[in-house]
C-alpha cells in the first residue's frame, strides 16, 4: 500500500509517503507559508520514493484541531489531490496522531490552542476515550488515576498543567508536535478496512469556533489592545 499524508496543523508541517510500512518524512521550510510549500514538497518526496501519484493508494491529512489556517491548507490540498488522482481521502484527528506518536499506553494530549486554552484529549493504546475539547489549562479535567503520559506543546506553553497533572502524569513529552508521519501510520489501517471519506465531505475538525480574542478580552487577561 502506497499512502501520502500532510499534517499542517500548526506551524511545523509536515507529509509522509508511507510505501509498504516504511516511511519516508519531510518537513515544510520554517518561515513560509503551507501553502507556498506543500505542493513543491510533496511531488519532490514523492520522487524520491521512486512514486507518482498514479501509484498512491490513498491520501491521508490531519484534521485538526490546530491552526485554523493551517487546517484549511491540509484539508483543501488533500481534497484537491484526492479529486484530481481519483484517490481515496482519510482524515485523522491531530491529538489522535500525537498520541500514537508519544509510544504511550494511557496518554493525554495537550496542543496550545493559543488565546490562554489548550486542545486536550486522552487516549487508551491510541484510541480515544472522549471527544477532543478545547479549555483554559485552570479548568483541565484530571484523571483520577496514575501512570499517564503527556504529551504536547502545551504543556510548555502553561506550566501550570505539570502542576495540576503532576499526581496523575508518570512520563513528560512536552516537544511532541504533531507529524505527518503518525497520521500515515493510522491511516494506512484504516484505508486498508476500506474507510475513508467522500473527498468532498472532508472538512477540518476545529473544535472551536473563534479565532481571536477581541480588544476587551485581551485587556481583560492582561494583554495589550
Amino acid at each position: 500500500m502506497n499512502l501520502l499524508a500532510i499534517d499542517t496543523s500548526t506551524e511545523l508541517g509536515s507529509i509522509a509517503v508511507w510505501r509498504d510500512g516504511d516511511l519516508v518524512t519531510r518537513r515544510c521550510p520554517p518561515g513560509i507559508s503551507h501553502s507556498e510549500t506543500l505542493l513543491p514538497l510533496i511531488s519532490g518526496t514523492l520522487r524520491e520514493t521512486g512514486l507518482g501519484f498514479a501509484d498512491l493508494d490513498g491520501l491521508a491529512f490531519a484534521a485538526g484541531p490546530g491552526s485554523f489556517t493551517g487546517l484549511r491548507v491540509a484539508c483543501g490540498v488533500a481534497q484537491g489531490l484526492a479529486f484530481a488522482h481519483e484517490l481515496p481521502l482519510v482524515p485523522v484527528g491531530t491529538l489522535d496522531a500525537m498520541a500514537l506518536a508519544s509510544g504511550g499506553e494511557q496518554v493525554i494530549v495537550l496542543l496550545d490552542a493559543r488565546m490562554g486554552e489548550i486542545y486536550h484529549g486522552r487516549f487508551s493504546a491510541a484510541i480515544a476515550l472522549a471527544p477532543v475539547a478545547v479549555c483554559s489549562p485552570m479548568t483541565l479535567p484530571v484523571p483520577d488515576s496514575a501512570g499517564w503520559l503527556a504529551c504536547g506543546n502545551g504543556l510548555a506553553a502553561y506550566p501550570v498543567l505539570r502542576q495540576r497533572l503532576a499526581a496523575c502524569v508518570q512520563h513528560w513529552q512536552p516537544d511532541l508536535m504533531p507529524d505527518a508521519g503518525a497520521v500515515a501510520r493510522l491511516a494506512a489501517p484504516r484505508l486498508a478496512r476500506g474507510d475513508p471519506v467522500d473527498a468532498a465531505a472532508a472538512v477540518p475538525v476545529y473544535v472551536r469556533n473563534k479565532v481571536a480574542l477581541t480588544v476587551s478580552e485581551r485587556l481583560a487577561k492582561g494583554g495589550r489592545a
